[in-house]
C-alpha cells in the first residue's frame, strides 16, 4: 500500500530494512535514489512501487540480485527463572520440619519447576510448601512399594 510520498525511514520500513541498510542499498544502486521535496529526501508513489518491486523480486533496479534476510520468528518467552536460593532453602527447611528429611535442594527446584511452571512469585508460600511436600511424599511412597 503506497502513499503520495513517504520519508526514507518509512520506505525502509515498508521493504523490511533498517534505514542504514536501506541507504547502503541505495548507494549500491539497488534501490532508486530519493527525490528532495522541501529539502527532505522522499519517495513518490511511483518510486515506492519500484522499491516494493525490488523487495518482491530480489533484484535491484541495477539488475543485481539482493538477498533479504527472512523475518525473524518471535522469540520464545523467557524461561521462568528457578526459585531463588533462599526460597529453596526455606522450602527444604519447611519440608524437614514436616518430617521429610530426605529432600534435597535439587529435588525441590525440580519439583517446584514442574508444579509451578510460571514460577511461585506471588503465591502463598504455605500452599507451595504443601504441594511440594505432597508431591515428594507420594513420589517416595511410590518408590518404596
Amino acid at each position: 500500500m503506497t502513499k503520495a510520498i513517504v520519508t526514507v525511514s518509512e520506505m525502509a520500513k515498508m521493504v523490511g530494512l533498517s534505514r542504514a541498510r536501506f541507504y547502503q542499498l541505495v548507494r549500491a544502486g539497488a534501490f532508486p535514489t530519493p527525490v528532495y521535496r522541501s529539502g527532505r529526501p522522499v519517495y513518490t508513489a511511483e518510486m515506492q512501487e519500484v522499491c516494493l518491486g525490488v523487495r518482491k523480486s530480489h533484484r535491484g533496479v541495477n539488475g543485481e540480485p539482493i538477498l533479504f534476510y527472512a523475518k525473524r520468528r518471535p522469540s520464545r518467552p523467557a524461561r521462568t527463572p528457578a526459585p531463588r536460593n533462599k526460597d529453596v532453602a526455606a522450602l527444604v527447611e519447611g519440608l524437614n520440619a514436616l518430617g521429610l528429611t530426605t529432600a534435597t535442594a535439587a529435588q525441590v527446584v525440580e519439583v517446584t519447576e514442574e508444579l509451578f511452571p510460571q514460577g511461585t512469585k506471588g503465591l502463598d508460600q504455605g500452599e507451595v510448601l504443601k504441594r511440594v511436600f505432597l508431591y515428594l511424599k507420594n513420589q517416595n511412597r511410590g518408590a518404596s512399594q
